[in-house]
């Protein structure tokens, strides 16, 4: 009865660590990736590149002025550039910060994974050397 018993938490440890966890730790690395993605909002900021910054316009003047309609026209390229170069700066942090959260992931899932091999190694280190 009792070695049943051992075996059966023995098959339910294994599946645990090989499936179960796994699984979950998958899940939560799903959600720390949307999360970067969101956090850094990658697809607003592609769509919105060239918008203005912080949706600064002058309307251009009422009939012929050149020069009020160079100092808006330089005015709201200007605005545009400025909004264009704080939002490759965003885009770049929320990349290298994406790629770090898929580099974390993909190092603990594998560490997970070898954690009762390593304990294995250890214990058998310790015994015969």
């Amino acid at each position: 009865m009792e070695n049943n018993a051992r075996q059966n938490t023995l098959s339910l440890w294994f599946f645990w660590q090989f499936y179960g966890m796994p699984s979950f730790l998958l899940g939560v690395w799903k959600n720390y990736i949307l999360f970067a993605l969101n956090y850094f909002s990658l697809p607003v900021l592609l769509k919105s590149l060239f918008a203005p910054w912080r949706k600064y316009k002058w309307s251009y003047p009422k009939g012929i002025r050149v020069t009020e309609f160079f100092s808006t026209l330089i005015s709201n390229v200007f605005s545009r550039l400025m909004g264009a170069l704080v939002r490759i700066v965003l885009i770049a942090a929320g990349i290298v910060f994406q790629v770090f959260v898929i580099f974390a992931g993909l190092i603990i899932f594998l560490l997970w994974l070898a954690v009762p091999f390593i304990i294995i190694a250890g214990i058998l280190f310790v015994f015969f050397y």
